[in-house]
């Protein structure tokens, strides 16, 4: 199973309806502090933000990935949308 594939089960839960991982990590190799883990831009869509505050939202996120950061995660840009916002 790839990381992108393991982000993907992991926010399963949100149900979202369009997940889209940019995996960054090639542009990012061996600068200051990472430690060998990815760069990814993640933008969810989810009817779970509805009426949540944006850190809220990526809090969600976060919660969820939690165990993969910062080894295996090093960097991540997070677009969490309502369905409406998309």
């Amino acid at each position: 199973m790839t990381l992108a594939d393991e982000i993907r089960q992991r926010l399963a839960p949100l149900t979202p309806e369009a997940l889209d991982i940019e995996d960054d990590s090639a542009a990012h190799a061996g600068h200051a502090g990472n430690s060998g883990g990815g760069h990814f831009n993640l933008v969810i869509v989810s009817n779970a933000f509805e009426g949540r505050k944006l850190l809220e939202r990526h809090r969600m996120v976060k919660d969820l990935l939690k165990e993969l950061m910062p080894h295996r995660i090093h960097a991540l840009s997070i677009r969490a949308l309502t369905p409406t916002e998309f």
